[in-house]
């Protein structure tokens, strides 16, 4: 059960400097920081509601919970499901009204409490599941996605034939309706025996918009008249199904869609024009080989089907967010180790970068005439924020002090340095010191290596999932977190550095790394250890079979044989377009990327990290990997992480493998031995 106290709510209030000696936070503590998200401004831009997502050490869970700040005051919890999370906040077109999605009892379903107070009501109920929704501009009707109830069909299967699976063919499909919303009927204050009355859930009950359809819904929003509704839909909701995605036009009044965008590969709808004449979206067009990597491309075209026009062609790097207001069209994009807010001129289609005081900006929430806006961003030195403005982003109102939760912890001081790789690539990264760092000495180096490769490194006080940098860092090391090519930020060309040279490349940029900081007199050479999960643990397990300059590794959910790993995970693709063949058109490339090639020049002691239902990575790699590491006599460990997929999600088990971690590089780089704490 969740504890909810008052000193909880210090993290919203301004605190006063405390002169104190600062102590090295517990892994508890790093693994139980609040973080927020999904901030949404109502209507009239008087109020904003963001989700809070808090460790749960009873229940062994993240939960999440809608907050409110009203009026620019201090926020306040608005829900508080004892069991699951409250998720996807929206506000009503007349403010009024918070809708979100949550699980109170069976399956996901679409709840609304007023802006003013009280209790929440449920009013949809669904037997698969609310996915997505989205309020009509006049607040009278929702739409949502709930997959097609296949139950009875799979309980007469099962009956007859007993459990089986096809492959890629056991899936439902997501399906669009349309729900009245009764503000008048929830008005008067109905109890819950009339809630379940035959009248009123009559007059909830959704209606599908398209029956007998061969696709799944992914993506939709009505038209500022409320007249269509715009969606995005693919023939499957299969991962890899997102090539075939097209974009159609559904008609309120005559119930018939057509499509509007069917290009060869990827279109996905991004907003209305706020006119109602256009729309913006995205495309791969035609391409399906190399779309992982390169730049996304943005379009408008009308919705007649004419004036089809590209924006922002000459911008190099991934369009995120986009919003098109009565102000303009809106987005976010990354720039390095910094994220900025991007708005698109609709004629030119040049893009301008808005300057904030702030050094990297997540989301960004539109008042309905555009002048008030809400984000989410950090700098180097903070955890994420909420803040408002209405000047266009010159100057803002911080809502939140999240940050305050690092109060007397000895952080990391970080910085961003840049490096040479061997073929002559400038690679930067994220060094974090400690608060005591003497440039006359020289100390230990642990390189965490982020996954993607289309992830991102940045400055942060407090790094965490399961490594221990700030410990790390307070007991005298230095932790490198570098941006090796394919990284985010850098443009399309660096992100295209790993096509066909996954895993050399890589080590390259990460070897480089470790040569700058030993020619800069910073490190010892002979305390060197290396870690990442996902990518970052394939280039760990690369360099555990390429290089002995490491002390100790350890590889977190990696791949240790493209060949193997291409015929098991959930993202074919994904291996196609980066080695640019199949392990049967090109053994070679398949070859000489895979750790597994040169397992038998293994020296370094090497932990492997692994989730038992990992379908992204399946955990036959780590099992691959050990064998041939013990079969060559390498110190090894494999330890699977019970009931999890590619990402540890619980405290608990975050907890253990920080531990496993900590326990690991401990031992080989710094020569100590620690228990595991049974209390």
């Amino acid at each position: 059960m969740k504890r909810i106290t008052i000193i909880f709510l210090l993290l919203f209030c301004a605190l006063p400097g405390i002169s104190q000696e600062l102590r090295n936070p517990s892994f508890e503590e790093v693994i139980s920081l609040k973080s927020i998200g999904s901030v949404t401004i109502s209507p009239d831009g008087k109020h904003v509601v963001f989700l809070l997502s808090a460790a749960d050490w009873e229940e062994n869970k993240y939960d999440r919970e809608l907050w409110i700040s009203k009026n620019g005051e201090t926020p306040f919890q608005l829900t508080n499901n004892l069991q699951n999370n409250s998720t996807s906040p929206q506000w009503s077109p007349d403010s009024k009204w918070i809708s979100f999605i949550s699980n109170r009892g069976d399956k996901n379903q679409l709840q609304v409490i007023r802006a003013a107070g009280g209790e929440a009501f449920q009013i949809t109920d669904s037997k698969t599941g609310i996915r997505g929704y989205e309020w009509s501009p006049d607040g009278k009707q929702i739409a949502f996605t709930q997959a097609e109830d296949k139950s009875a069909g799979n309980k007469k299967r099962k009956k007859k034939y007993g459990s089986y699976a096809v492959d890629d063919e056991e899936y439902s499909l997501s399906q669009l309706y349309v729900m009245n919303f009764d503000a008048d009927r929830l008005n008067m204050m109905p109890t819950p025996k009339q809630l379940e009355d035959s009248t009123f859930k009559a007059n909830q009950k959704p209606t599908l918009l398209m029956d007998s359809v061969d696709f799944t819904v992914t993506n939709f929003k009505w038209s500022p008249d409320g007249k269509k509704i715009v969606f995005s839909h693919q023939p499957d909701p299969l991962i890899n199904s997102f090539f075939k995605s097209d974009i159609s036009i559904f008609d309120v009044a005559s119930g018939t869609y057509e499509t509007l965008v069917a290009n060869r590969s990827y279109d996905d709808f991004a907003d209305w024009s706020p006119d109602g004449k256009s729309i913006l979206y995205y495309s791969s067009i035609d391409d399906t080989t190399s779309n992982y990597y390169l730049n996304n491309r943005v379009f408008t075209i009308k919705i007649d089907g004419k004036k089809n026009k590209e924006l922002a062609a000459d911008f190099d790097e991934d369009l995120g967010q986009l919003q098109w207001n009565s102000n303009g069209i809106y987005g976010i994009a990354w720039n390095k180790t910094k994220r900025t807010v991007l708005k698109i001129d609709e004629k030119s289609g040049k893009v301008t970068r808005l300057k904030t005081d702030q050094d990297r900006v997540f989301s960004i929430s539109f008042s309905k005439d555009a002048d008030q806006v809400a984000y989410l961003a950090n700098t180097d030195d903070s955890l994420n924020e909420m803040f408002v403005t209405s000047d266009g982003f010159k100057s803002s109102e911080k809502l939140t002090a999240i940050t305050a939760q690092l109060e007397g912890w000895a952080t990391a001081d970080s910085e961003v340095i840049s490096w040479k790789s061997e073929d002559g690539a400038i690679i930067e990264g994220v060094l974090h010191k400690p608060k005591d760092y003497d440039s006359n000495r020289k100390y230990p180096l642990l390189i965490a290596i982020h996954g993607g490769p289309t992830g991102i490194s940045t400055p942060t006080p407090v790094s965490a999932y399961v490594y221990p940098v700030t410990q790390w860092v307070n007991k005298g090391a230095l932790v490198l977190r570098p941006n090796y090519r394919g990284s985010a930020g850098y443009g399309e060309d660096f992100r295209s550095l790993n096509v066909k040279n996954l895993g050399v490349g890589d080590a390259w940029d990460v070897l480089s790394g470790i040569k700058h900081l030993e020619e800069k007199g910073m490190i010892h050479k002979d305390s060197i250890g290396c870690m990442g999960w996902s990518q970052g643990g394939y280039i760990s397990a690369f360099l555990t079979t390429n290089s002995d300059q490491f002390k100790a590794i350890s590889v977190g959910a990696g791949i240790s044989n493209w060949m193997t790993y291409y015929v098991n995970t959930d993202i074919h693709p994904f291996t196609r377009q980066y080695l640019k063949a199949t392990p049967w058109s090109d053994k070679k490339i398949y070859e000489m990327t895979s750790p597994m090639t040169n397992i038998n020049q293994a020296s370094t002691p090497t932990l492997i990290q692994h989730g038992e239902f990992d379908g992204r990575v399946p955990v036959a790699n780590a099992y691959e990997l050990v064998q041939g590491l013990r079969d060559v006599g390498v110190d090894t460990e494999l330890i699977i992480y019970k009931g999890f997929g590619h990402g540890i999600t619980k405290p608990k088990e975050r907890l253990a493998a920080t531990w496993h971690n900590w326990q690991w590089f401990l031992k080989y780089v710094w020569g100590e031995s620690v228990e595991l704490p049974e209390e």
